[in-house]
């Protein structure tokens, strides 16, 4: 057994032998340990963006704790399912790296895997493109869509579909691609039905910007099963969290044209493993790698990327 796999199963089988309590307060009293300045930032962040739950040492509230810990508890089997089924030791090694950074506060571990090579995204070693039909969900001001011709250049697609659903955003993202071919660029937020729905603004970043159910703000919903009619090739993702709903609405395109999937899986304790568990049940026989591309302190950026292999072979073999 190599040095990886040896860490994940220590560290899995320690976490399966204690009770929920048990996990939650060795968490708490590791988080305790930290210096008081990467407390306060850690909290600042956490305020700032509300995806995992609250946390404030000095109020004794520990929200985020207590999700993480319930994560790792209720659902260590399904991150050991996980670990199984990616491609390569540096998923794997990654994967450890966010469990023991949830468990341990180890930042020294992630701050090996942070990824500084490609662009986010568009790994090179992952994925091959050639006349893709690419479709960019939250697209915000197209950073990955100029990413993706920059990484493989104007002659890797026949056309790119670009979803945003903030007013100001959305006519940044228009200014910033208008002089790209073939560039679609639709108003909409994707989700699994097709509505009309209301909007949070984040104080922070309009990136960060999410459906609520009492919002002021009101934005057109679709699937992309019912918004694009032509088979599509790649899919990227990163919607704060409701990529599990989005991938809902694309289910016909995942089972038909077995697109390449990259998908931001961090803005909770649950789509690392809820969505490749979730890919699989709607089409077996996807691989799944793992990249991160964000801070080794809050492991955020954490990429899954879902190739389906006869696609990526044929694009290989041109």
């Amino acid at each position: 057994m190599n040095y990886v796999d040896r860490n994940f199963e220590w560290l899995t089988s320690e976490i399966k032998g204690k009770t929920k309590i048990e996990v939650f307060e060795h968490i708490k009293k590791k988080y305790q340990l930290l210096p008081l300045a990467v407390k306060q930032s850690m909290e600042q962040f956490l305020s700032d963006f509300p995806y995992w739950g609250v946390l404030d040492d000095q109020k004794k509230v520990y929200e985020e704790i207590h999700n993480k810990a319930e994560s790792l508890h209720d659902h260590i089997d399904d991150y050991r399912w996980l670990y199984q089924h990616l491609k390569d030791y540096r998923s794997k090694k990654l994967l450890f790296a966010i469990l023991y950074n949830w468990y341990d506060y180890d930042f020294t571990t992630l701050k090996e895997l942070m990824d500084q090579t490609y662009c986010h995204y568009f790994d090179l070693d992952i994925v091959t493109c050639d006349q893709e039909i690419l479709v960019d969900v939250g697209a915000y001001i197209g950073d990955s869509t100029l990413d993706f011709i920059h990484s493989y250049g104007l002659d890797a697609y026949q056309k790119i579909y670009c979803y945003e659903m903030t007013d100001e955003t959305f006519l940044n993202l228009q200014t910033n691609v208008k002089d790209y071919p073939n560039i679609v660029c639709r108003k909409k937020a994707v989700t699994d039905r097709q509505e009309v729905v209301s909007m949070d603004t984040n104080r922070v970043n309009a990136s960060a910007n999410v459906l609520v159910d009492n919002g002021n703000t009101f934005v057109e919903t679709v699937t992309l099963d019912d918004d694009i009619s032509e088979p599509i090739t790649m899919v990227k993702m990163d919607i704060e969290g409701a990529e599990t709903k989005a991938l809902l609405g694309c289910r016909r395109h995942i089972v038909e044209d077995h697109p390449k999937l990259l998908l931001s899986v961090y803005h909770n304790h649950e789509d690392l493993w809820k969505i490749p568990k979730m890919i699989e049940e709607i089409c077996p026989g996807y691989e799944f790698y793992l990249r991160f591309y964000g801070s080794n302190i809050f492991p955020t950026e954490i990429v899954l990327f879902a190739i389906y292999p006869e696609k990526n072979e044929i694009k290989k073999s041109i």
